[in-house]
This record gives C-alpha cells, sequence and structure tokens, in this order.
C-alpha cells in the first residue's frame, strides 16, 4: 500500500506545474547523448508523449552533429569546423539535409507516435517555417586585425511564420523540426540547433525553452551545479571564462530567448532518464534554469 501512496503524492506534486502550465507552449532542444541510447531516446519520446496529454504543446527541435559526422566519414568527405559551425559547401549540404531531415527527424517522429502520439516531421522549408540567410563568420587574424570567413550554406534565421507550428499544436499534433531553413531565392542553409530552438520560442511566445545537453548544467567557479541563474549572473560567468566553450552558445541562447519574451529557460542534463518531466515537474529539476532576474 505504501508504494501506491507514494506514486500518488508523486502525482499530486506534478499537480500544481500542470495546472500553471496548461495550454503553454514548450520548445525542447534534443540532442547529445539523449538521441543515441536507445533508452533515453524512448524516455524522450514518452515525456513529449504524456506533455500532450496533460494539456502542455511541446514543440521539439533536433540536432545531429555526430550522426552527420558519421556519414560524411562513410562518404569520404571531410568536415572542417570554424569557431564551433560546420564549413558547408553544396555536397556536405545535401549530406546534412538528407541526414538531419530524411533520417533523423523521421526517426524522433516514428519514436514519438510508436509511444502513443502524434508527431509531424518539419524542416525550415515547410509551409515557409522560417526564412534564413547566409551567415557572416568574422575571425581573429594575427591576434589583431579580424577577417571574413566563408562557411559555406551556414545560415540564420531572419523570420519565423509560427502559424505553421500554431495549426499543429490546435490539432493535437507535436512538431519535429530539423534545422535546415531555406533562403529568398530558394538556396539551402544548414542552422545551429540551438539558434533555431531559441528563435521558435521566441515566435511562439513559449512558456520555457529547453536545451538537453551532455552535461549537469551550467556550473559556478567552484564546479558546483548553479539550479537557478540570472541574465546579470551568467554574462559575469561567461566573461570570467566560467562558462566557456560549448556553453557560451547555449547560455547566451538563453539570454536572448528572455530577452524575446520566453519565459523561463533551462539547460538541462539529456543523460537522465526522463529529464524533461524532472525538470518541468519537481522542485530540485536536472540542471540550470536561466531567468531575467
Amino acid at each position: 500500500m505504501e508504494n501506491f501512496i507514494g506514486k500518488a503524492e508523486v502525482l499530486m506534486e506534478a499537480l500544481p506545474y500542470i495546472r500553471r502550465f496548461y495550454g503553454k507552449t514548450f520548445v525542447i532542444k534534443y540532442g547529445g547523448n539523449a538521441m543515441a541510447d536507445e533508452e533515453l531516446k524512448a524516455s524522450f519520446a514518452q515525456d513529449m508523449v504524456l506533455l500532450k496529454y496533460v494539456g502542455i504543446n511541446p514543440v521539439v527541435v533536433h540536432g545531429g552533429g555526430p550522426q552527420i559526422d558519421e556519414m560524411l566519414k562513410r562518404v569520404g568527405t571531410p568536415t572542417q569546423f570554424v569557431r564551433g559551425m560546420r564549413v558547408t559547401d553544396p555536397e556536405t549540404m545535401d549530406i546534412v539535409e538528407m541526414v538531419l531531415v530524411g533520417k533523423i527527424n523521421k526517426e524522433i517522429v516514428s519514436l514519438i507516435n510508436q509511444h502513443g502520439g502524434m508527431a509531424v516531421g518539419l524542416s525550415g522549408k515547410d509551409g515557409g517555417l522560417f526564412l534564413a540567410r547566409k551567415m557572416s563568420v568574422t575571425v581573429a587574424s594575427n591576434g589583431e586585425s579580424s577577417e571574413m570567413i566563408d562557411i559555406g550554406m551556414v545560415g540564420e534565421i531572419i523570420s519565423v511564420n509560427p502559424r505553421v507550428i500554431s495549426s499543429l499544436d490546435e490539432n493535437k499534433f507535436i512538431p519535429v523540426i530539423a534545422p535546415v531553413g531555406v533562403g529568398v531565392e530558394g538556396e539551402t542553409y544548414n542552422i545551429n540547433a540551438d539558434l533555431v530552438a531559441g528563435q521558435i520560442a521566441e515566435a511562439l511566445a513559449a512558456e520555457k525553452l529547453i536545451l538537453l545537453t551532455d552535461v549537469e548544467g551550467v556550473k559556478d567557479k567552484k564546479g558546483e551545479l548553479l539550479r537557478t541563474l540570472k541574465i546579470n549572473q551568467a554574462r559575469r560567468l561567461i566573461e570570467d571564462g566560467v562558462v566557456a566553450a560549448g556553453m557560451i552558445p547555449k547560455v547566451e541562447c538563453c539570454m536572448e530567448a528572455l530577452k524575446g519574451g520566453v519565459g523561463k529557460t533551462h539547460i538541462i542534463d539529456g543523460r537522465v532518464k526522463h529529464a524533461v518531466l524532472l525538470e518541468i515537474f519537481t522542485k530540485e529539476g536536472v540542471g540550470t534554469e536561466v531567468v531575467r532576474k
């Protein structure tokens, strides 16, 4: 009997959060280890289905860097990065689109559907979801001057059409979005998935933006996990070099989303089963929430 009571108490702990977030939109960036481990993949799909059934509208944006690396290696195409972004020539862009849109996106859609949801796969090309342009990248040269580097078909979003996603939400579908955009002349662009998630969250005035990572969250100078991080604190951690490398764009993405009207942002440990549910429906969570103040 105690086990049954314990289960009831877990549900009661979640009740205030379910009531608060009913009808709200959550944008979830899905990537890292959570996309590679079979058990984690299943738990993520279950999380998305449960969110939809309790009245929350999840919107999934996924990455796929390791899978792209594997395919490029298989076909013998070298990979080069500039400031963490993949140099994408036309041949590489074809492979990126094939992997992201044709393979990974459909696998995620299928997995969510297998667990009782109704998912629909999209890219920026579908319904004019998001329009992109070529990204300009400047890097330091000789320690003083800087120069513009052409990294190919790497883009940045210039506009988002939220009606595509809203219509799917209203009809009980879960949108699953690949970070491939289209330019004004029909050209295809590879776009950082964190940036796509952040800008879609802004366009939808989402209640939450949640980024799944392969680390616990953001840590302080002592290496201890920060459960809550304010924008001004985040800036100082970046300036002091405490937040570094791959965590910088994620923290910056959260800060920009907050400025753009997103309610709250989270950087969570995707290596934990049901990480999304634990972050949303429990007091402790499994990562760092980044807030305005």
